[in-house]
């Protein structure tokens, strides 16, 4: 009906508009929310961190949709880029702030995009974060947040990893 302004999802109708790219509605959302930052540096050093993630996040995603002969490649790349790259940042960060948070010792969308890549990789390598204490020590403080605690819950909206079963129907939906 034209409401996918690009012909592709997501789109979230919020505040009588629809918006479509993911970026611009997770920026809106945070902003909405007050979760992106008190200042224009915090919302640079958001917007890097939550870039990054989204680096991995896209590997971690696109691990089912490998060809067979490309998934013990694909697997050691995302174990290789999340513990040599990735996951070293984000362990600094937090011991050089000494903080709860990445930024500003205050919950912002950089903290929600980072616990879902940790699930993520969790649910791909279960002890992918062995390495990375303060990782695990921020992924069990975000995670008991009591909103995100109701909604890890089995049960709710989070959904769980995509299986191989489900490859043929979401190819189906993007062709």
């Amino acid at each position: 009906d034209g409401s996918l302004l690009f012909q592709q999802v997501p789109m979230v109708e919020i505040d009588g508009m629809k918006m479509v790219q993911s970026r611009a509605i997770g920026n809106y959302i945070a902003t909405k929310y007050n979760l992106y930052g008190k200042d224009l540096k915090e919302r640079a050093l958001i917007d890097m961190y939550v870039e990054a993630i989204i680096d991995l996040n896209e590997l971690l995603m696109t691990y089912t949709f490998q060809p067979a002969d490309k998934k013990e490649q694909h697997f050691a790349t995302i174990v290789d880029k999340a513990t040599n790259r990735y996951f070293p940042v984000y362990e600094k960060v937090l011991k050089d702030h000494g903080q709860d948070f990445l930024v500003g010792n205050r919950f912002s969308r950089a903290d929600v995009q980072l616990l879902e890549t940790l699930l993520m990789a969790e649910e791909c390598k279960p002890d992918i974060l062995a390495k990375f204490p303060l990782l695990q020590s921020f992924k069990a403080r975000i995670s008991n947040i009591p909103t995100i605690k109701k909604f890890l819950q089995p049960g709710s909206q989070r959904k769980p990893p995509l299986q191989e079963k489900d490859v043929p129907r979401v190819m189906k939906i993007f062709h």
